[in-house]
């Protein structure tokens, strides 16, 4: 692969057609995003095969992940949407300032994490839902994910960086990579070897480490427009303001999907140990598809970061119809499969246990009859985070998790008890939409006016990148 300048990734970034654009930028991001839920899949496929209660420990274990996610993301979220509209405006050193400082911060992020895991793995195992069936798999699991959280979070702005400067390719390599590892240890570790549970966790662990050094390699070899040093870090306000401003949406979100996850899954085990591993799996097949719309909105929210940096208005406006359509279209094909064949998806994960099938495919239909929808709101919050509009990026980012879920949770269990329980995500992605409305319409006035001013000639301000606390 030629090694492209600085000033050519800035010229394909603004003067490519932007359906063409979104769509490179996108497919690589939406290829890697899908092989990371895959190889979720594919560690509770392996895992369901030792039996009910170690499918319950992944679905109990995926608040680690979260957590880890929370962390890096929170970091990795802001410093890439920052990095965009820097590049675009031409502000090179300060990103590059962004990027080492945002990458030591996220790799101590996860020293913190895996220190604390370790030191409170039981309690923390029992608050995430463990019964006590279930704890012995969950304590196995966590072990290995926790010593690799530091990579793990600082792979994430390693990530969200390359595909912030329109490298998206190099971010699908190390985390395709890394997934087909993981996929290629998961057996080999837990039946050839015989290690279980802590077979599929040490494969997660092994493959995680594997994929950070990968990402790093661009970045060695000065294959990218920007450049990590440790003496590169400073911790200046204004950056540190903007990255938090743009990475809170993220931790909040993040932080909501965790909390809803421990929730749940308190909650389904109170049914049993059938009905946390129906939720359990439902979430993780959903999961798929709604990663396949964060990878398209991922590819998206660079371009209109850049757009907007380069005061290029009309970009945005394109970019965002184009991203809408493609995504809604896009999803409600395999959603509609899923919904149709959502019971033999269940019994993928199962042999024999009827309950767990019947919980798991309910809970799959309302989702996936939701999926369009939530992957409207997506785009909508991806317009947000990549113009720096962090007030409405915040807002959909807590609505599907937090806002218009957790009202509905004690209500969905009074009136329907387990089937309730197994609804209440579906039910809340379609509420998500009442907020969503609202917000991308005053974001799409706000950039057609922008646009208008541009065209008859308006004397536009300065570009102010400290916009986070506008909505």
């Amino acid at each position: 692969m030629r090694k492209m300048t600085t000033e050519e990734k800035r010229t394909y970034m603004l003067d490519t057609p932007v359906p063409r654009l979104v769509t490179r930028m996108a497919l690589p991001t939406i290829a890697s995003m899908l092989v990371t839920s895959i190889y979720n899949l594919a560690d509770t496929y392996f895992v369901s095969s030792l039996g009910t209660n170690a499918t319950g420990a992944v679905g109990v274990n995926a608040a680690i992940d979260n957590i880890i996610m929370m962390m890096g993301g929170f970091v990795a979220v802001g410093a890439g949407s920052y990095i965009s509209r820097l590049l675009g405006a031409r502000r090179d050193e300060e990103a590059n300032r962004v990027l080492s400082t945002s990458f030591f911060t996220a790799l101590a992020f996860g020293v913190i994490v895996m220190v604390l895991g370790l030191i409170f793995m039981e309690p923390m195992l029992r608050l995430f839902g463990a019964t006590d069936a279930v704890l012995p798999y969950s304590r196995q699991y966590a072990n290995y994910v926790l010593y690799a959280a530091p990579f793990m979070t600082a792979s994430f702005v390693l990530n969200q960086c390359l595909r912030g400067e329109g490298s998206a390719i190099f971010s699908m390599i190390g985390m395709v990579t890394g997934a087909i590892i993981n996929i290629g240890l998961d057996p080999l570790f837990i039946f050839t070897f015989g290690w279980g549970i802590a077979g599929a966790s040490a494969a997660t662990a092994i493959s995680k480490t594997i994929s950070f050094f990968i990402l790093m390699y661009p970045y060695l070899r000065r294959h990218t427009m920007l450049h990590i040093g440790i003496r590169r870090v400073r911790f200046v306000r204004r950056d540190m303001a903007e990255v938090a401003g743009m990475g809170s949406p993220s931790l909040l979100r993040n932080a909501m999907a965790t909390i809803a996850a421990i929730v749940l899954n308190n909650m389904a085990a109170a049914y049993g140990e059938s009905a946390l591993a129906a939720v359990s799996v439902a979430n993780r097949i959903t999961m798929f598809l709604t990663f396949a719309c964060l990878g398209f909105g991922m590819g998206y929210q660079p371009v209109v970061g850049f757009s907007w940096g380069a005061r290029c208005y009309h970009r945005i406006e394109k970019a965002h119809h184009f991203a809408v359509a493609a995504s809604v279209i896009g999803i409600a094909v395999p959603s509609l499969l899923i919904f149709i064949f959502a019971r033999p998806v269940m019994f993928l994960f199962t042999a024999d246990d009827l309950k767990m099938v019947e919980y798991g495919a309910f809970s799959l239909r309302f989702q996936c009859a939701a999926m369009p929808l939530h992957a409207w709101c997506i785009m909508v919050n991806m317009l947000c985070a990549g113009i720096g509009r962090a007030r409405g990026a915040a807002i959909l980012g807590l609505s599907r998790q937090g806002i218009c879920f957790f009202p509905i949770l004690p209500l969905c269990a009074a009136l329907f008890g387990v089937w309730g329980i197994c609804a209440v995500q579906g039910v809340a992605d379609m509420l998500c939409l009442a907020l969503a409305i609202p917000i991308g319409t005053r974001i799409r006035r706000e950039v057609r006016s922008l646009e208008l001013g541009q065209a008859d000639g308006t004397v536009e301000p300065p570009m102010d990148f400290g916009h986070s606390v506008r909505a």
